[in-house]
This record gives structure tokens, sequence and C-alpha cells, in this order.
């Protein structure tokens, strides 16, 4: 299962956080400086797979991002190494090569996408089709919010 997810910048900025597991707001602080800075002081030629505490966490850079996840100690790595590249080539598909900026300014489709993918730490949809299909049905209800309230009868 995972515990939860970040996106970190090679600055140090969070991007976006998605927990999965009950935390307190100071522990949620806590928990990113100490697994940022593990990420971040790490060297590119070491591992992706860390251990932490009781649980693992799988880190892979994308561009000036850092994809983040925790895990169960016995979970499997590498597939969790996939579903962060599953969630990178959606946002790059929906986003046409996704930045920084398109997080950052899109945060809210973001969190969506990641919500379609991934449901209480475990993997929903594995169909990239079908979430981004959703995507265009959620981008038309908001340009045109009067055709979601009409009903066929």
């Amino acid at each position: 299962m995972i515990h939860f997810v970040l996106l970190i910048s090679r600055q140090g900025k969070t991007r976006l956080t998605k927990w999965y597991s009950p935390y307190s707001s100071k522990d949620k602080n806590r928990i990113v400086r100490e697994v940022g800075n593990m990420v971040l002081n790490r060297s590119p030629k070491l591992c992706n797979f860390l251990e932490w505490k009781d649980n693992k966490v799988i880190s892979r850079r994308y561009a000036s991002l850092y994809f983040v996840t925790c895990v169960d100690k016995a979970d499997n790595e590498l597939l969790h190494l996939e579903i962060i590249h599953h969630f990178v080539e959606i946002l790059d598909r929906y986003f046409g090569n996704v930045c920084e900026l398109d997080l950052i300014f899109n945060f809210h489709k973001a969190y969506y996408i990641l919500d379609e993918l991934l449901i209480a730490g475990e993997l929903q949809e594995s169909s990239k089709k079908a979430i981004l299909r959703l995507m265009t049905q959620e981008d038309a209800l908001q340009d045109n919010p009067q055709e979601g309230n009409r009903s066929d009868l």
C-alpha cells in the first residue's frame, strides 16, 4: 500500500502531496522535510529505493521534479516505480510534455489525475486512455456546466 505521494522540485519546494495514511499536520510537515532532504541530497547514481522507518521510499526524477512514494516494506519496488512512470506518462499526455509550471497552475487537474489513478493507496485504473477520457469529460463539463445539468428524457 502507498502511504503518501510527494512531488518535490529540485529546489526542495513541495508541488503536490497526497496522503493515504492518517498523519497529523505536524507529522506531515516533518515527513515532507525528512523525506525531501533524503531524496534531494541523494546522488543521482545511487538506487531509487530507500529504507525509511518501517517503510520504503521510492523516488524517480523527471526533469526538475522528484516523484516520491512511501510504501510498505513488503511491497514490490519495481511495481511502484512503474506506477510513478505511469502517472508521469498520463500527465505528459494530458498537458503535452508536462513541466513544473503545469503542475503549479493546474494543481487541481494533477490531483484529479492522481485520484483517478490511485484510491486508498492502491492502483485503481491502469488504462491511460480511460483516465484521459475522464479528464476530457471533466474539462468539457467545466467549459459547459449547463450540459452536465441537462437530462434528455
